[in-house]
């Protein structure tokens, strides 16, 4: 009979929090045009959705506040703000320059590259996952860990 499991550890919730917010983040690049969108072969902006990535992040901060430990507090913070600077800049250069917005003056700076600019949060060093392998032969069957999680009883 399979068994439940009824807990998770706590550096595997830490983990998946990182993950989650790191995922945010990357989406919120992503529509910001500072990662190249794999389908098209270019960046592109979505400014809509770009804040709505972003809204998503400010609620999940208030939502936890007072009930993270501060590694995760630090990782969502950094990312929050990063992905606000980002959408201010997007905005700032694709909608022209708005009075009241404090922006540096880049527009003499060459371009830097879509990817050179993607958010530069990182894990906590301690709960970093190793890098995954080059894709190489693929394993059998029998030698990968399968995971399972129940979420009800």
């Amino acid at each position: 009979m399979a068994e439940v499991q009824t807990r998770t550890d706590a550096g595997e919730m830490t983990q998946i929090f990182v993950e989650f917010v790191m995922m945010q983040a990357q989406n919120t690049a992503l529509c910001l045009g500072q990662i190249t969108d794999p389908r098209v072969g270019q960046p592109q902006v979505n400014i809509p959705l770009a804040k709505m990535f972003i809204d998503q992040l400010a609620v999940i901060q208030a939502k936890t506040a007072g009930n993270l430990l501060p590694d995760e507090q630090k990782v969502i913070d950094s990312a929050l703000e990063q992905m606000e600077a980002a959408f201010v800049h997007v905005v700032a250069r694709t909608e022209g320059y708005h009075p009241g917005e404090s922006l540096a003056p880049e527009d003499d700076a060459p371009e830097a590259s879509p990817e050179a600019s993607a958010p530069a949060v990182e894990a906590p060093a301690a709960e970093a996952p190793a890098p995954a392998p080059a894709p190489e032969a693929p394993q059998p069957e029998e030698s990968r860990k399968r995971f399972s999680k129940s979420y009800g009883a």
